[in-house]
C-alpha cells in the first residue's frame, strides 16, 4: 500500500467548493476520500456510502464526480486492500451508471451517447436565445440561474454530465489494465467487469483480456472476462469463445454463448466462423434452467437469469427456427424469480417479450393461432407472474397497459383463461391498484 499522502497528490489543489454534487457543494468530498484510504474500516465504509451518494446519486453525475476519478483510480491499484473492491465498482458507476439493465447483450452504444449529449456550449446559447426572447420576470430570473448554474461548469444535460465522468474513467484505462494481473481474484474480476464498457478502447483492451483468460484458473473471473471480450470484439479472437463453448466448467460455457450471440448479433460477419444460433441458444438454455451458479458475473447485476432471456431473444433473429429459441426461453423463466435484482424482475422480463414477439393490437388474437412458442410463452407467464405483477406500481413498469397494448388480457385471471389454464381462486372482479388514486 502507498501512503495516503501519495495515493491523494493533489488533492487539495482542486476547488472542491466551487464543484457541484447531489447535496450542493463538493467541499466534503476530499475528507471523503481521505477516510477511504485511512486505516479506520467503519469511516473507510461510510465514506464510501457518502461518495456513492453525493458524487453518483441515484445514476446521475454531478460536476464534482470526473474530478473523483484519479484519485479512486490510484486507490483501487494502491490503496488499502479492502478499499480497493469498492474503488473499482465506483469507478464502473460513475462510468456507466446501471447500463446493464439497458444495454446487454449488445454492449454500450457510445457513439449513440456522443450523439445525444448537449454540449455547455449548446447549452449556453440556448439560454441566451430564450433569455433574449423571454417577458416574463418569473420565468427569465430561472432561465438567468439555470445559464449561470451551467457558466460555472456544471452539467445541465445528464448525459454530458455522465459522459465527463465516463470519459474521464476511460483516461485512466492504461492504469488499471495492470489490475488484470492483480493477485486478488476480486480485483481481476471487476477489473475486467469495467472494461467491457469501452468498446472505443477495444484494440488497447483486448489483448490483455486475452491473456488475462489464458491464464485465469478462476471461473467467476474467466467468465467476466469472455463476456467483456464478447462485448468488445468483432470476431472470435483466434477461436477462444467458441472452445470455451465446450468447457466444463457451466458457468465458462454460459459466459462463451453469451459472447458469441453478441458478435452474431452486432456483426453478422463474424457468423461464417461461429456456431450456428441453434447451438448457442441450447447451451444458454441449459444454463438458464439451472440455478445460477455462485459466485458468477457481475454483468446485469449477477441475474445470469434475465441476462439469459435477453440473449436468447437476440438470437432468434439468426436461428433457422426462431420458435424453436422462444421455447429455450419459456424454460428459463421459472428460475427468474430465484435470482433478479429488480423488484419485478419477471415482469420487467415479460414486457422485453411482449415488444419484441408481439404486435400492437386492438382486438384478442385467436389463441389457437398463435405460433406454439408463443402459446407457451403466455401459458409460463399466466403461471408466473402475479397478481400484483399486473397492478401499477410508481417508478415501475405497467404490466397491465403493456398486455393490453398487444390485444392480450390485461389481468392474472383473465391471462389464465385465455390461455386455458384454471381461474380456481382467481378473484376476475377485483379492481387494479392504482397507487396514483389518491393524488389525482
Amino acid at each position: 500500500m502507498k501512503r495516503s499522502d501519495d495515493l491523494l497528490a493533489g488533492l487539495d489543489d482542486i476547488d472542491w467548493a466551487a464543484l457541484g454534487h447531489a447535496y450542493g457543494s463538493a467541499e466534503d468530498v476530499p475528507g471523503q476520500l481521505r477516510a477511504v484510504c485511512g486505516p479506520d474500516e467503519e469511516a473507510r465504509e461510510s465514506a464510501f456510502r457518502s461518495l456513492f451518494g453525493n458524487i453518483f446519486h441515484q445514476g446521475t453525475r454531478y460536476s464534482a464526480s470526473p474530478y473523483a476519478v484519479p484519485f479512486l483510480t490510484r486507490i483501487a491499484v494502491a490503496g488499502p486492500a479492502d478499499a480497493r473492491g469498492d474503488a473499482l465498482l465506483l469507478l464502473t458507476r460513475l462510468a456507466v451508471d446501471w447500463h446493464d439493465e439497458y444495454d446487454l447483450p449488445l454492449g454500450i452504444d457510445t457513439t449513440a451517447w456522443r450523439a445525444a449529449a448537449v454540449s455547455p456550449e449548446e447549452n449556453l446559447r440556448w439560454y441566451d436565445e430564450q433569455i433574449a426572447a423571454e417577458t416574463n420576470l418569473d420565468r427569465l430570473t430561472i432561465l438567468h440561474e439555470v445559464r449561470a448554474y451551467c457558466a460555472a461548469g456544471h452539467p445541465v444535460d445528464t448525459r454530458e454530465g455522465a459522459l465527463r465522468s465516463y470519459d474521464a474513467v476511460r483516461a485512466q484505462l492504461p492504469a488499471l489494465l495492470e489490475l488484470l494481473g492483480d493477485p486478488a481474484e476480486e480485483i481481476r474480476t471487476k477489473t475486467a467487469y469495467l472494461l467491457g464498457w469501452f468498446p472505443e478502447e477495444a484494440d488497447a483492451t483486448l489483448p490483455p483480456l486475452l491473456a488475462c483468460l489464458d491464464g485465469e484458473r478462476d471461473p467467476a473471473c474467466a467468465a467476466t472476462v469472455l463476456v467483456a471480450i464478447g462485448l468488445l470484439a468483432d470476431h472470435d479472437p483466434d477461436g477462444r469463445l467458441r472452445r470455451h463453448l465446450d468447457h466444463e466448467h457451466p458457468l465458462l460455457r454460459w459466459a462463451a454463448a453469451t459472447a458469441l450471440t453478441r458478435l452474431l448479433s452486432t456483426h453478422p460477419a463474424a457468423a461464417l466462423g461461429l456456431p450456428p444460433a441453434e447451438l448457442i441458444a441450447a447451451e444458454l438454455a441449459a444454463s438458464g434452467a439451472r440455478p445460477a451458479p455462485q459466485p458468477a458475473t457481475a454483468h446485469h447485476a449477477g441475474d445470469l437469469h434475465s441476462y439469459t432471456v435477453r440473449s436468447l431473444l437476440h438470437l432468434m433473429a439468426a436461428a433457422e427456427d426462431p420458435d424453436g429459441i422462444l421455447l429455450e426461453i419459456v424454460r428459463v423463466l421459472p428460475q427468474i424469480e430465484e435470482t433478479g435484482v429488480l423488484p419485478r424482475p419477471l415482469a420487467a422480463r415479460a414486457e422485453n417479450l411482449l415488444e419484441a414477439l408481439f404486435a400492437p393490437a386492438d382486438t384478442l388474437p385467436v389463441f389457437a393461432k398463435l405460433s406454439p412458442g408463443r402459446r407457451e410463452l403466455l401459458r409460463a407467464l399466466a403461471e408466473l407472474l402475479s397478481a400484483e405483477d399486473f397492478q401499477s406500481f410508481p417508478f415501475g413498469s405497467d404490466l397491465h397497459e403493456r398486455f393490453n397494448q398487444y390485444g392480450l388480457p390485461g389481468t392474472r385471471p383473465a391471462l389464465r383463461a385465455y390461455v386455458g389454464l384454471s381461474t380456481e381462486g382467481e378473484d376476475p372482479s377485483a379492481p387494479l391498484h392504482d397507487p396514483w388514486g389518491p393524488f389525482r
